[in-house]
């Protein structure tokens, strides 16, 4: 016969599993980072794209993949779920070097009187739920040159648009950046910060029952087209960038999600 100590136990024991489980079910829908010091984890796959250059830098609102030779970031990537959209009104800090890049990031006064904005890649507008995930996006790892009319027009909507994604599809993974292998870029400041002459950015739906992702390509100027105009397959980027954006992905649905160019499971409203 049992007695209640041991009872109590049992109960208690099967309560801590019961709470597991279902901790770690919430956790795989959300797919949020996890973040510990320098350690950053997704909770279902390593989203992470590959890296030209060997130096990836993790931020706990976003990683990046810096290019020394171009003084910006190839990549930046990060989880962008639901209850990641406030509309909290921040005040907005001053840009500063990344302490986390070894090389050290661009200087933010190679963009003073150069004619471009510090365009952001990872928006401050993501990450508005805390003041130090918004802090963290005004380093200057996450800034590119970008042309005015472009950072507020088309890119601006483009922003936008993902936000509206991620909250009407729950959660998305993000990665962004300027194409950096093409040849004579132009360059600004003491550094020679590189002005990409074409932005893109990704988008991945990884969640049952349709799984999806969709990829823009822009050219860095200002534009009235609607975006859909601006969709390109995966594979074409991995071509321009040199970079596997999915790596960790099953094959099969890698294969499948890169090669298409195809928009209409998005809705663009």
């Amino acid at each position: 016969m049992i007695n209640k100590r041991k009872l109590l136990s049992i109960i208690s024991l099967l309560i801590v599993i019961v709470a597991y489980f279902i901790n770690q079910r919430e956790n795989k829908a959300s797919s949020v980072f996890v973040s510990s010091g320098d350690i950053v984890s997704v909770s279902d796959f390593n989203f992470y794209p590959t890296s030209t250059t060997g130096q990836i830098i993790h931020h706990n609102g976003y990683s990046l993949s810096y290019n020394e030779e171009h003084e910006q970031a190839e990549w930046v990537a990060y989880s962008l779920s639901i209850n990641d959209i406030s509309y909290t009104n921040r005040k907005r800090p001053f840009f500063i070097e990344d302490p986390k890049v070894r090389s050290k990031s661009a200087d933010w006064r190679n963009y003073k009187k150069s004619g471009y904005d510090k365009g952001h890649l990872c928006p401050a507008g993501d990450r508005r739920a805390t003041k130090k995930l918004y802090d963290e996006t005004f380093y200057t790892s996450n800034v590119s040159p970008q042309n005015h009319d472009f950072n507020s027009g088309i890119w601006n909507l483009l922003e936008q648009k993902t936000r509206y994604w991620a909250k009407k599809y729950k959660h998305l993974y993000v990665v962004t950046g300027g194409i950096l292998t093409e040849k004579s870029l132009k360059k600004i400041g003491k550094e020679k910060v590189s002005v990409p002459n074409t932005f893109y950015k990704i988008l991945l739906d990884y969640t049952e029952p349709e799984i999806k992702a969709i990829a823009f390509l822009l050219p860095h100027k200002e534009s009235n087209r609607p975006l859909y105009e601006f969709v390109v397959s995966i594979d074409e980027l991995e071509e321009k960038t040199n970079i596997d954006f999915f790596p960790e992905l099953p094959d099969n649905i890698e294969t499948k999600l890169e090669a298409s160019s195809n928009y209409k499971n998005w809705s663009f409203r």
